[in-house]
């Protein structure tokens, strides 16, 4: 009997007047895998440090994330704080088990309660530390694990979201290729979130929502 995933296969197939045996097909698919070939890179990023970083920060405010630039990672705390000062929220943030968070000086701020581990829903504010960033579209990569848990990143209404100045690329495929250089071969992330801005719709009457489908806030903090 056939399953449903050989059915759908199957159609498919069918539809681009293929088999799943065809030796040409199979081997170009191979050889992508294996040497992941560039694709056109756009200019927009191609950028001096200091311009690339600038362009991050214009593209992210584009896309309505907000952001504060910090001098250092123990400047971390303080930000975060005043974020949730500034918005009358309570001061509570949970972040994961990322080492560069742990080491930060928490006790500065002596009302901010922090909590680690991944978010079951009920927290209104969620701290990640980005794996890099990216300059022509103001986006932030995730990568997933107990250090960032993915539910920080779309369960609370606030994401806060700090990335290393030297981390942010100007391309998606600068980043991808760091990855695997970082990763290896077979030890990926399970999963990699691009984050553009927060979570918004506006598929109902053309009215924009924001947190249709996660945080409807996205505060980034550019670090160095």
């Amino acid at each position: 009997m056939m399953s449903s995933r050989d059915a759908i296969l199957g159609r498919i197939r069918r539809s681009l007047d293929v088999s799943g045996t065809d030796a040409t097909r199979l081997a170009a698919a191979r050889h992508r895998l294996v040497e992941t070939p560039v694709n056109v890179v756009p200019a927009r990023g191609q950028l001096p440090d200091a311009e690339r970083v600038e362009l991050f920060v214009r593209k992210a405010g584009d896309v309505f994330a907000s952001v504060a630039r910090l001098d250092k990672r123990d400047d971390i705390p303080a930000a975060v704080a005043d974020y949730l000062r500034t918005r009358n929220l309570p001061q509570a943030i949970r972040h994961g088990s990322d080492p560069r968070l742990a080491g930060l000086p928490w006790g500065r701020e002596a009302q901010l309660a922090v909590t680690v581990g991944p978010s079951d829903g009920k927290d209104l504010a969620g701290l990640s530390y980005a794996d890099s960033g990216v300059a022509e579209t103001g986006t932030v990569v995730l990568t997933s694990g107990q250090d960032n848990p993915t539910t920080l990143n779309f369960l609370p209404d606030h994401h806060i979201v700090a990335v290393d100045a030297s981390t942010i690329a100007g391309d998606y495929e600068t980043v991808w290729t760091n990855l695997r250089r970082r990763f290896g071969a077979g030890a990926m992330p399970r999963t990699v979130n691009f984050i553009t801005g927060p979570s918004r719709s506006a598929d109902i009457e053309e009215t924009l929502l924001l947190g249709a489908h996660g945080p409807r806030s996205l505060h980034i903090l550019v670090v160095g």
